[in-house]
């Protein structure tokens, strides 16, 4: 008995779950392609196959849902990360995967990128207003100033590195690049994303921060 009455209640679980699936993946489409501004929750719903009414069920209006898209764009950056278990590796090895993955992931996910820039135009109000957002974010700073410190103390790195610094770095040197490569391409008269350059920013990314936490 208790298992014909459970089986309605999981199947609407799973129907919500599907639904606001549905509803993330059209929503961050929508926002990487418009913007915050320039989105629209019909185009959502059509993108989602959804009823728009469906929506403002699970997220009261387009603020809460962008929100929403941009805790969800940051938990799974940071769950991958999680994956890299960096404690795991010698400090050398785990500062260099982090760039690399850093760069990988940019490249792979070009959506990540035009969502910061959207929530960069808004001053960032929506992830202010993010707990959540904090949470996801604060382990990784963590994780790398244990990477630090343990490099320290072996004699490989140097001292006084501020984690959240060099990780701001690390994302900065990738972010920049492909954030711009239209128009650094255009004004520098090269390709900047043939095949080619993009393995020459990577290896230059490596020799910058590896230079820089490297005892001398």
């Amino acid at each position: 008995m208790t298992k014909d009455t459970d089986t309605p209640a999981k199947e609407r679980l799973r129907d919500a779950d599907r639904s606001q699936g549905a509803i993330f993946s059209a929503a961050r489409d929508e926002f990487a392609e418009h913007g915050l501004g320039g989105a629209r929750m019909e185009r959502i719903a059509e993108r989602a196959g959804l009823n728009k009414r469906l929506i403002y069920y699970y997220f009261e209006d387009k603020e809460r849902l962008f929100q929403a898209v941009l805790e969800q764009a940051y938990m799974q950056i940071r769950e991958q990360e999680r994956q890299l278990d960096l404690l795991a590796l010698e400090p050398a090895t785990a500062i260099r995967r982090l760039v690399e993955f850093t760069w990988t992931y940019y490249l792979d996910n070009p959506h990540f990128l035009t969502l910061l820039n959207s929530a960069n135009l808004h001053k960032a109000r929506h992830l202010q207003q993010s707990q959540r957002a904090r949470e996801l974010n604060s382990p990784l700073i963590a994780t790398l100033g244990e990477v630090l410190e343990r490099g320290r103390r072996a004699g490989s790195f140097r001292g006084g590195v501020d984690p959240l610094q060099l990780y701001i770095s690390i994302a900065g040197l990738a972010y920049f690049y492909l954030s711009n490569n239209h128009t650094l391409s255009a004004i520098f008269g090269r390709d900047l994303m043939a095949p080619k350059a993009r393995n020459e920013r990577l290896s230059h990314m490596c020799d910058v921060i590896m230079g820089y936490v490297l005892r001398s």
